[in-house]
């Protein structure tokens, strides 16, 4: 697994690294130059959305390795090597298809759960978002198909319930945090943790629902 400085010194201008994958948004005329771009790239693609008048790509493979501080090795889905090196392939084909990248518009949305009693609760979301409990892994639910956001779990001591126990978090493009934050705030939101930005950012509504803004930075 390449770490978050490696991919930014790649230089993949198209291209930016959210939660676990690399997105890129590419833009087309219509829907058929944009079917006609994704069967010259899909194959090599962990996912491909149609739009009207776009294309959005995922890149990421399933089993990359990750060595934690302590050694420990670590199996999971990451952005390698070889998914730097299809991007510039992708990269490559949409310039000369004339198509043209759209990185800010890259997004993706994570859920978050708190709890104290993760082996407990963790099975049934799995099962009840995407119908195994085998999708609930190293202590997340990741839906192999894509259908629902990717849910994760955020220990917290035995209490009782509070006012608000999910929260969003909100994967951006790092050059694009700090713009978002500052909408969510000119929309009437505010800054309550702000201790670990870039990493994150947490604003709150007027009536105090919590929204992580997430980027790729200080990870």
């Amino acid at each position: 697994m390449l770490t978050t400085q490696a991919i930014l010194d790649a230089g993949l201008d198209d291209w930016r690294k959210l939660a676990q994958a690399l997105h890129a948004r590419f833009v087309t005329e219509s829907l058929a130059d944009g079917l006609r771009f994704a069967q010259a790239v899909g194959e090599e693609c962990a996912e491909v959305r149609l739009g009207d008048n776009f294309v959005d790509v995922k890149l990421i493979s399933k089993e990359s390795v990750y060595r934690a501080d302590d050694g420990t090795r670590h199996v999971f889905p990451g952005v390698t090597q070889r998914d730097v090196d299809v991007a510039r392939r992708i990269s490559s084909v949409a310039q000369s298809m004339g198509l043209v990248a759209e990185p800010s518009a890259v997004v993706q949305v994570e859920l978050a759960l708190d709890t104290a009693d993760l082996a407990a609760i963790g099975p049934f979301w799995a099962a009840v978002l995407t119908g195994s409990t085998e999708s609930f892994k190293s202590g997340d639910v990741f839906d192999p198909t894509g259908r629902v956001p990717n849910l994760w779990f955020q220990g917290t001591e035995a209490h009782e319930t509070p006012r608000q126990r999910f929260h969003v978090d909100l994967w951006v493009p790092h050059d694009v945090a700090e713009e978002r934050i500052a909408a969510g705030v000119a929309a009437g939101g505010r800054i309550t943790y702000d201790k670990e930005a870039p990493a994150f950012t947490v604003l709150a509504d007027p009536d105090g629902n919590q929204v992580c803004i997430c980027c790729c930075l200080s990870r």
